[in-house]
């Protein structure tokens, strides 16, 4: 059987999986889950994942990956059967893939059934898998840089907005949600939170933006494909967040297929990676009410240079 899927990447790691069928989940918790947060080479969050029963396996949390995604290692280690073929398209190009039926992932309390995932090689991915938002809606995920702990559970639960100093409405685009009010350098710019990225990475259209008032570098950004792409870096003197400013944020730009899969291409836009969400002492990604809320550092009033 073959099946299409758009993997869209960002610098580091992998954003989007259209095309498959969700996962449903089966046992709805009332207690928020808290989940101890390791971090890999890249600065990225990784949690304890059970396949079934067995595990567990270190998978990366990646707000910006629609589907979850196994290595192709934990699949032959459990014996997962090949269920079908597909196309990956990562932010450097296409690759075929295999795919595997997934009868029960647990991330803590909660248990997911009947997902089906694609396999990439763990060196690329650099963890046993990747933890989509597939795995994620209808919650709010909150990361406590603070603590190094992650929270999923509803909004009310977590306490609603209080303790955050900036809430940013966001609109929902392919299951993401996107920041369409934040400046970069005066420029308005749409806004993707990508924490399986460990950095920042803008389309073309910020690029050209920018590229008269900013000088640009070359470099290569490499994709949990295995694939690489030639990009440009360039650093910016403030990313503004509706009331909160980062200052000299270094940036990568390339042509990335994440973008043409969000329909972010003709408006300048930004996958916001590790390096400026850690700059916050919590971040809450709300997928059901549509809101990402900002917790700044105690005694800071306003983000300085990094």
């Amino acid at each position: 059987m073959s099946r299409r899927l758009a993997l869209t990447i960002s610098a580091t790691l992998a954003v989007v999986v259209p095309g498959c069928p969700l996962g449903a989940m089966a046992q709805p918790v009332s207690a928020d889950e808290v989940l101890k947060l390791e971090r890999d080479l890249y600065d990225r969050m990784t949690v304890p994942v059970r396949i079934g029963t067995n595990g567990p396996f270190d998978f990366l949390i990646d707000t910006g990956s629609e589907r979850t995604v196994l290595s192709r290692e934990v699949a032959k280690k459990l014996g997962l059967a090949i269920s079908g073929n597909a196309t990956v398209v990562g932010v450097a190009g296409s690759v075929p893939v295999e795919v595997v039926d997934v009868d029960e992932i647990s991330l803590g309390k909660r248990t997911y059934y009947t997902l089906t995932a694609p396999l990439l090689d763990a060196q690329f991915i650099g963890a046993d898998g990747i933890v989509g938002i597939d795995s994620l809606q209808d919650q709010r995920v909150l990361i406590d840089f603070g603590t190094n702990h992650i929270v999923i559970g509803d909004a009310v639960t977590l306490g609603g907005s209080r303790g955050f100093e900036i809430v940013v409405k966001a609109k929902r685009r392919s299951g993401q949600l996107i920041m369409a009010n934040a400046v970069i350098d005066g420029i308005k710019t749409d806004i993707v939170i990508d924490t399986g990225s460990d950095t920042s990475i803008g389309n073309i259209a910020l690029r050209n933006a920018l590229s008269r008032r900013r000088k640009m570098q070359a470099t290569t950004l490499m994709s949990v494909t295995g694939q690489s792409i030639d990009a440009e870096m360039g650093m910016v003197s403030t990313i503004d967040l509706e009331g909160v400013k980062l200052h000299n944020v270094t940036m990568s730009f390339a042509n990335s297929p994440a973008f043409h899969r969000l329909d972010l291409v003709k408006r300048p836009a930004l996958l916001m990676g590790m390096s400026q969400l850690r700059m916050f002492k919590r971040v809450a990604i709300d997928f059901s009410m549509r809101r990402i809320l900002f917790d700044l550092p105690t005694g800071v009033v306003g983000l300085n240079p990094f």
